[in-house]
């Protein structure tokens, strides 16, 4: 993978695939008009070869070439485990 590949870091909100999490990265952008901070938020599938992330987790992921139809994102690393109840 080159070095201009994008990074983003979210939290994981699903693992029910297999080798596949989907990721939701939340970002605060100023409003145009109003000037107000606003929270957007997109979700993106990304690839996790050995299943490790579980629903919660904190990872950081690595734009890739397309790998499904809508899978164009690697799992780079876990930053934060979730906390088990």
């Amino acid at each position: 993978m080159s070095g201009n590949n994008r990074m983003l870091t979210g939290r994981v909100t699903s693992n029910k695939m297999e080798k596949t999490v989907v990721v939701e990265v939340r970002r605060r952008i100023s409003d145009a008009r109003y000037g107000k901070f606003v929270t957007k938020r997109k979700k993106y599938q990304a690839h996790d070869a050995d299943n490790s992330c579980a629903i919660g987790d904190i990872v950081e992921i690595l734009e890739s070439r397309p790998l499904s139809k809508e899978k164009h994102w690697v799992v780079a690393r876990v930053v934060e485990k979730a906390v088990e109840v």
